[in-house]
């Protein structure tokens, strides 16, 4: 174990940061945004494409935040880069809708996620158990399993950055496994003829439809495109978290080499998995369905019950006790998707306290050499959006300002190719300028649709970004740097 002059501990090695990189993307959206995407676009073509456009564009994130990743592999990863390509306020604005929802919303809509499938196993992990209610809000048995994982997995983390990589091993080697054993019994015993016949006949052939209006509407041209757009929203929500390993910056060995191979091996291996489970999605149901349906079949992916697609699949292949598995590897990788969302960010809130931007007291490591106190704030919080209810909206009126700082911190790239030219660049954006200028124009196609097509989601997350320019303002005039030594 080597020791840096920041005070972390560099325990992170290739394999532990590619099995951070897949934990953090492999949550339960697989399972279940299918659904919708198959909704607005209506093909199996076009559903493939979505998944196969949205690991593109990921993978090219990734090959071109790799530079910066070499340039500054410190901890604090995308915060840093913005505050180096721009200034400190670009950053904090990151930061703070970092803390507010991107990160803590995701770790809370995640435990959610596990306690409610936890309540497949354990009934009394139900929703409709509330055990009290205060000023109005509903405290349910499936929150108090929701906190008491957040407190839990806060306890390993705190204890050292060891521990949290050993839990994303373990979890991500497993989910991994799973969605493997997936796709192979998928295919071998799952295939349907009929079911193939009728996804595969007219491919391209895109239509939309709704649960209020379930008769097809063709689509083509400018409704095609826009139709995809907004099928983009979940499969890139489902492809995020590609980032977090760069948030740990100091705590990797040989960060800047191993950062920029851990980010585009785990996406290319997402990537992988996703399309493959997509098609055995598609040889087993029905892309068609109906709302009425009685059955899996009948349903098909449009109308899987609850929009659960990977439960349907389950239960057409194994019967009702197949969808045990389901949700045991649901569990699986929602646990292990909010260890690594979880160890990650409370490196980026111990960074802007460091420059002086933030509570100093979340500037400090424990004697595990973790940020405990930015560990704790965060999981606070977390647990209280948790108890709320509200973490839902939230994300959906955030995603827009995620897609747009990943857009501001990809052209960060070009201005420090300006404003930085002699600094060393152990790595450089492969394809530069062509890639990452494909990857600004395709993400702010997706913004765009957004803009346009749902504007109080992606107003409401602009507004939320906007709130964080006065707090920057008085956390400047009120904190100071703080310096290593403390």
């Amino acid at each position: 174990m080597a020791e840096n002059s920041t005070g972390f501990k560099r325990e992170i090695k290739l394999f532990d940061a590619v099995m951070i990189v897949t934990g953090g993307m492999i949550g339960s959206g697989i399972f279940i945004v299918s659904a919708d995407i198959a909704r607005l676009v209506g093909s199996a073509g076009w559903l493939l494409a979505v998944w196969l456009l949205a690991g593109f564009i990921t993978i090219i994130a990734a090959l071109s935040y790799g530079e910066l990743s070499a340039m500054f592999p410190n901890v604090g990863g995308q915060y840093v880069y913005l505050r180096e390509a721009y200034n400190k306020m670009v950053a904090f604005l990151y930061g703070w809708t970092l803390f507010l929802v991107i990160q803590t919303g995701v770790i809370a809509a995640v435990a959610m996620a596990f306690a409610r499938f936890t309540g497949v196993f354990l009934p009394w992990f139900s929703e409709a158990n509330v055990l009290f209610t205060v000023g109005g809000f509903p405290f349910t048995t499936v929150q108090l399993l929701a906190v008491g994982v957040l407190l839990l997995l806060n306890f390993i983390n705190a204890s050292g950055v060891k521990s949290g990589k050993w839990i994303a091993n373990i979890f991500s080697s497993t989910k991994i496994l799973a969605l493997l054993a997936l796709i192979v019994l998928g295919i071998a015993f799952g295939m349907d003829a009929n079911v193939v016949q009728t996804n595969f006949a007219n491919l391209w052939q895109a239509n939309q439809v709704t649960a209020a209006a379930p008769n097809p509407l063709p689509l083509g041209g400018s409704g095609l495109l826009i139709a995809i757009g907004l099928a983009m929203i979940g499969s890139m929500f489902s492809s995020d978290c590609w980032n977090v390993i760069g948030f740990s910056g100091d705590e990797i060995v040989n960060p800047k080499r191993t950062i920029v191979l851990s980010m585009v091996i785990g996406t290319i291996i997402v990537t992988v998995l996703y399309v493959l489970v997509n098609v055995v999605y598609l040889l087993v149901l029905p892309l068609q369905g109906s709302p009425e349906g009685t059955s899996v079949l009948s349903r098909g992916i449009q109308f899987a019950a609850d929009d659960r697609v990977g439960t349907a699949v389950a239960e057409a292949v194994g019967g009702p006790k197949a969808t045990l598995f389901i949700a045991f590897l649901i569990m699986v990788s929602t646990f292990g998707c909010i260890n690594t969302v979880m160890l990650s960010g409370a490196r980026v809130y111990y960074t802007i306290a460091r420059d002086g931007l933030f509570f100093p007291q979340l500037a400090r490591l424990n004697k595990n050499g973790v940020p405990a106190v930015a560990l704790y704030c965060q999981t606070a919080w977390a647990c209280l959006l948790c108890v709320s209810g509200k973490y839902g909206d939230m994300l959906n009126y955030v995603m827009f300002a995620v897609l747009l700082f990943y857009i501001i911190t990809i052209i960060g790239i070009f201005v420090l190719r300006r404003t930085q030219p002699e600094r060393p660049r152990p790595y450089r954006a492969l394809g530069y300028p062509i890639l990452p200028a494909l990857y600004v124009i395709l993400t702010s196609g997706i913004c765009l649709v957004l803009l346009l097509f749902q504007p109080a989601y992606a107003g409401a997350g602009l507004i939320l970004v906007a709130l964080g320019i006065p707090v920057y303002y008085v956390f400047r005039k009120q904190f100071k740097e703080v310096p290593v030594a403390n």
